[in-house]
C-alpha cells in the first residue's frame, strides 16, 4: 500500500493519534495563500510522492512565511523529482503539504513489514 504523508496523517488522526504540526495540503500555488497565512510564521513545503529522500532530492524546503510558501509551492508543482528510491526516471510532483515549522528534539520512524505468506495469527 503506498501512502502520502498527508495521508498517513489524516489516517492516523482518525484513530487518535495527535499530529503536532499544522498543516494544509494543495495541489497548486494558487488559491491556497489564506489557507497557508492561518498557519503563520515559517512552514514546509513538502513534495508529496511516493519515495523517500525528498528532502535530499529538493523536495522539502523551508518558507519564512505564506508568500514563499506560495512561490515554492509553485515551483516543487510539476517539477520531476529525483531521489535514490525513484530511479533516473523520477517522479512528477502534483501535490504539496504544507507544514508549520516546529522545533524537533528528535525523530522517530517506524516501518511495518507485511508477509502475506504467514498471514495474520492470532
Amino acid at each position: 500500500m503506498k501512502v502520502h504523508e498527508y495521508q498517513a496523517k489524516e489516517i492516523l488522526r482518525r484513530y487518535g493519534v495527535p499530529d503536532a504540526a499544522r498543516h494544509r495540503r494543495g495541489k497548486s500555488g494558487r488559491g491556497g495563500a489564506p489557507r497557508r497565512k492561518e498557519l503563520g510564521g515559517r512552514v514546509v513545503v513538502k513534495a508529496q510522492i511516493h519515495a523517500g529522500g525528498r528532502g535530499k532530492g529538493g523536495g522539502v524546503k523551508l518558507a519564512k512565511d505564506a508568500d514563499e510558501a506560495t512561490e515554492l509551492t509553485k515551483k516543487m508543482i510539476g517539477m520531476t523529482l529525483i531521489t535514490h528510491q525513484t530511479g533516473p526516471e523520477g517522479r512528477v510532483v502534483r501535490k504539496v503539504l504544507i507544514e508549520e515549522a516546529l522545533n524537533i528534539d528528535k525523530e522517530l520512524y517506524l516501518g511495518i513489514t507485511l508477509d502475506r505468506r504467514i498471514g495474520m495469527r492470532l
